[in-house]
C-alpha cells in the first residue's frame, strides 16, 4: 500500500510528541487559511542541517511571511550553497578526543555536531563578496540590515561562480527571490558579524553600516501592526533562545511599553525543542507560560513538540505542503 508523506503520518502518529506532530501541522495549515500569516524562527543548526532543502518550498509557496534566525542561520545556508562539496560529515562525532578535534581545526574544519564547515571554502569565499557590499554602502552614505546585505549578493549574482548545490535547496536563495522581511537578533554572535567587527577595529568600516537589532524591532513592530489583523500572525519556533525570544516580544511591547489598543496576540504558536523545562530554562518553557507575559492568549491554539528538529519540521513541512 502506498502512503504519501501527509496520510502516512495521520495514519501512524497517533500519540504523544508524534500526535502533537500531525496536530501542529494541521494548525499550522488552518493558520494559512483566509489570508493568515506565519513567522518561522531558525535556532539551533538548522541551515547547516539542510533544512533549506524544504524551507525553500515552504518559502516559495508562500507558507512563510518572516522569518527570524541566528546570524549563524543566515550565513550558513550561503555556505552550504557555496561550499558544501567540501564539508567533511563525522558520523562518530561522539567518540573523537580533544586531539582529534584540535586536528579538525588545523584542517580549517568547524564542526557543528556531525558535520564540519570548511573555513577556507565557506567563509573567505564569501568574506570578500560581502566586504565589498559593506563597503559601498558605507562609501554611499546607505545602511542596510545583515539579511539585506546577504540578499544583495544573491540577487546579483555575486556568488554564482561557487554555487556547489541547486540554488533551489537554498532557503536563502527562495528569501531573496520573495524579498521576504528576515531578522536576525544578535547578528554580531556569527561569523560575519564577527568579521564585520574585525574590520571596524581596523577601521576599514563603521559599526553603523549595519543596521542593529533595535532597529529589527522598530522594524517588527510596523511589520506587525500591518499584517496582524484578520486571522493574525502564527508563530512557528525551531528551536529557543533569541530567534525566537526576540521577535514574540513584539506583541507585549507593542502594548505595555507603546500603550497601542487591541494588539492581537500571536495567533497561533508551536515549538519544537528538546530542552526540557526546568528552572530558569526559557527555551523549554511551555507555551502556557507566554500567556503571563502577555505574549499569547488562553484561546490561542498551542503545541511543543520534544524532539528533534531535523526530524520533526520537514515532516510538519511536508504536511503543509500536502506531499
Amino acid at each position: 500500500m502506498n502512503y504519501n508523506i501527509s496520510s502516512f503520518i495521520e495514519k501512524y502518529y497517533l500519540h504523544f510528541n508524534a500526535a502533537a506532530l500531525v496536530d501542529a501541522a494541521k494548525g499550522y495549515s488552518h493558520q494559512l487559511e483566509d489570508g493568515g500569516k506565519m513567522m518561522v524562527t531558525l535556532a539551533g543548526a538548522m541551515s547547516t542541517a539542510e533544512l533549506g532543502k524544504i524551507l525553500a518550498e515552504m518559502i516559495r509557496q508562500d507558507k512563510v511571511h518572516i522569518i527570524s534566525c541566528t546570524g549563524a542561520n543566515l550565513e550558513e545556508d550561503v555556505m552550504n550553497l557555496v561550499a558544501h562539496d567540501h564539508y567533511k560529515r563525522i558520523p562518530n562525532y561522539r567518540e573523537l578526543t580533544a586531539t582529534q578535534e584540535r586536528e579538525l581545526l588545523d584542517q580549517g574544519l568547524n564542526r557543528v555536531t556531525d558535520t564540519c564547515i570548511p573555513e577556507e571554502e565557506a567563509f573567505r569565499r564569501i568574506q570578500g563578496k560581502i566586504f565589498k557590499r559593506w563597503k559601498e554602502a558605507e562609501d554611499s552614505g546607505k545602511r542596510f540590515f545583515p539579511h539585506e546585505y546577504m540578499y544583495q549578493m544573491l540577487k546579483n549574482g555575486d556568488l554564482e561562480e561557487f554555487y556547489q548545490i541547486p540554488p533551489e535547496d537554498s532557503w536563502m536563495v527562495a528569501a531573496a527571490e520573495k524579498n521576504i522581511p528576515i531578522l536576525v537578533p544578535g547578528w554580531e554572535d556569527s561569523t560575519l558579524g564577527n568579521i564585520f567587527a574585525s574590520y571596524c577595529i581596523k577601521g576599514d568600516l563603521n559599526p553603523s553600516t549595519v543596521k542593529s537589532g533595535i532597529e529589527y524591532m522598530t522594524f517588527l513592530a510596523d511589520w506587525y501592526l500591518k499584517n496582524s489583523s484578520g486571522k493574525g500572525v502564527g508563530f512557528f519556533q525551531i528551536g529557543g533562545g533569541i530567534a525566537g525570544d526576540f521577535p514574540i516580544c513584539v506583541v507585549p511591547m507593542l502594548y505595555q511599553d507603546l500603550e497601542y489598543e487591541d494588539i492581537p496576540f500571536w495567533a497561533y504558536f508551536c515549538q519544537i525543542s528538546d530542552s526540557t523545562t526546568s528552572f530558569g530554562s526559557y527555551s523549554g518553557a511551555v507555551p502556557n507560560e507566554k500567556i503571563t507575559w502577555g505574549k499569547l492568549d488562553e484561546t490561542t491554539p498551542k503545541f511543543i513538540i520534544e524532539s528533534d528538529a531535523t526530524i520533526v519540521a520537514p515532516l510538519i513541512f511536508a504536511h503543509v505542503l500536502n506531499w
